[in-house]
This record gives structure tokens, sequence and C-alpha cells, in this order.
């Protein structure tokens, strides 16, 4: 399958630029900004088609787009993803370029498009989510998430393409954004600093980011997979016992600065995903949380850890 993949030099987007390249299937173009920071997926820079062009400017790079005539595309590109930027009012112009990437998709003979929403979409919640429940988004980034994913929908339905979304929850691993938690806690204490966090009483659902990526590959290969899908591990664990466990695997004798952040005021304390719908499609996470910690701490000890932290 011919696939358009954007934000493929995200974190999760190089993940999933991988897998699509891994299983042999596929061809890959890439739509990429002029001056993207590539070093996560230079490797993949050779085996992709890369097309120039930025999605607050699809003109300049339809007819590209329409010359390679995508099957399907993968929308994970998302401007405001940091917390410092969850209530920008310019997350609402993400809404805007995904519709025209819809119709661009829709120009250049696509069939499938594959967009990832967040759990900010829900709110906050007591109980594990499923597809079906109340969303209630506190921040201008979930109002922005929700409004997309409903209306792509609404636009794919109109012009025929089958429309999927998924809904991610915390994901993280090797070459995650330093800000983070897991990469912060991990960084700071390499470098023999105490990291300060809340309380860590929250329960979170943790997704290691390959089998994200995988989770995205079974949506967009299964052509009856449509509508929305929630995106996690299906398993939760308290905050602070995954900072001790990054902790332990560094120097268990290591300070820890719980409590030292106050909660915020909307401040989710339960996020559990209900997988069912991608379980039904024949995927499951392979890596558990102890697996993928250590396998990312282990990679913050390394270079890439050291680079982006520096970066």
């Amino acid at each position: 399958m011919k696939i358009l993949l954007t934000g493929g030099a995200g974190f999760i987007g190089s993940y999933t630029a991988r897998k699509l390249l891994a299983s042999r299937k596929h061809e890959l173009a890439l739509l990429l900004r002029r001056r993207t920071d590539t070093r996560r997926i230079r490797d993949v820079l050779l085996q992709s088609k890369v097309i120039v062009g930025d999605l607050a400017d699809l003109a300049s790079s339809r007819q590209e787009i329409v010359n390679f005539r995508p099957e399907a595309v993968i929308h994970l590109a998302w401007r405001g993803v940091v917390n410092s930027a969850r209530n920008d009012v310019e997350q609402d112009a993400n809404v805007d370029q995904a519709l025209e990437l819809v119709r661009t998709a829709y120009y250049a003979g696509a069939k499938n498009w594959i967009g990832l929403g967040s759990q900010a979409e829900y709110g906050p919640c007591s109980n594990r989510i499923n597809e079906q429940t109340s969303c209630r988004p506190t921040t201008h980034y979930g109002l922005a998430k929700l409004a997309a994913g409903r209306e792509t929908a609404a636009l794919c339905g109109e012009l025929g393409l089958r429309h999927a979304w998924l809904r991610l929850f915390s994901s993280y691993g090797p070459h995650d954004d330093p800000s983070w938690l897991i990469p912060y806690v991990a960084l700071k204490l390499l470098r023999g600093e105490r990291p300060s966090t809340t309380a860590g009483e929250q329960r979170w659902d943790y997704i290691y980011a390959a089998d994200a990526a995988t989770a995205i590959l079974a949506v967009t290969e299964n052509r009856n997979a449509s509508g929305i899908y929630n995106l996690g591990s299906g398993t939760t664990a308290t905050v602070r016992s995954i900072i001790e466990r990054v902790r332990d695997l560094i120097d268990p004798s290591l300070s820890i600065g719980f409590g030292e952040i106050p909660y915020r005021v909307d401040q989710v304390m339960h996020l559990e995903a209900d997988v069912a719908r991608l379980h039904a499609l024949g995927w499951k996470p392979q890596i558990d949380l102890a697996e993928g910690l250590s396998r990312t701490v282990a990679w913050c000890r390394g270079f890439g850890g050291r680079a982006l932290a520096a970066a």
C-alpha cells in the first residue's frame, strides 16, 4: 500500500515510519517541513519518499502528493503537543489543517484516512475509559483534538474515505522528548540531580511507543477498521511506582522530590484505556512496563539521551 505519513519525524511518528517500512508491504512518503529536525528518522529517510511541505500551506505540496497517489494517509502531525502549549488558541489551526489534509487525500485518490487523537479528549475520568465514554476535555488541546476527530470523520463520510481515529494515552520509550515525565526523571537522576514531581498518586496507562506504532499499523492495514479506537496498554500503574522503577534502574539510593510539584486544578488522577476494540483487530501490546522502562533508561544513559537533553 502507498502511504503518506505526516508527523513522521515526531516521537510516535518515527516508530510508525519504521514499522511501516519493516513490514515490507508499503511504500512510504513523508510530508516534512523544510527545516524539520530529522534526527529520529535519519535512516528512514533513505527508504522513503520525502515531500517537502507544510500543513499550514498544503497547496504548495498538493500536486506532489497527488502524483504519489497514496492509498492511505496517516495523520500524526500536531502543533502544540507540549504541556506549555496545551491552552494556546493556535490549537484551532490544527483542526483546519486536518480537514485540508482529508481534502488533499481525496484529490490524490486515497481511500483510507487514519488520524491520531488523544486521551485529552475525554477529560477527567475516574473509571476505565471506553470509546463510548463522554468527552469533557478541559484543555484547548483536548477540545481541538476532539473537534479534529469529529470533523474529519464527517468529511471522510461525505467524500467516501474510511476514517479511523486513535486516541493515544500516555506513551513513552527511547527518543521521547526530555520534557515528558519518564525521560525527565531519568535524565535528572543520571546527572545526579533530584527531580521534583507530584505526590504521584495518579494511576496512568502508559504504552510503549513501538506498541503504539504497531496499533496504528494494524488499523491502517485492516480496511474494515473504522471509528474511534483507544490506544493504550489497557493497564495502569501509579505515577509514583513508575518514577521509583526508573530511579531503581539507575540507583535505588537516589532521592526523589515527591510532592514538590502540586497537582494541577484539572489534574487527571485515573487514566485507563479499554482497548478491546484494538484487541478485536488482533493487536496486543508486546512490551510490558518493566521492559519498556528498562529500554528507556538504557537509551537515556547513552548518547541519544544526552543529545536530546542538550537540544
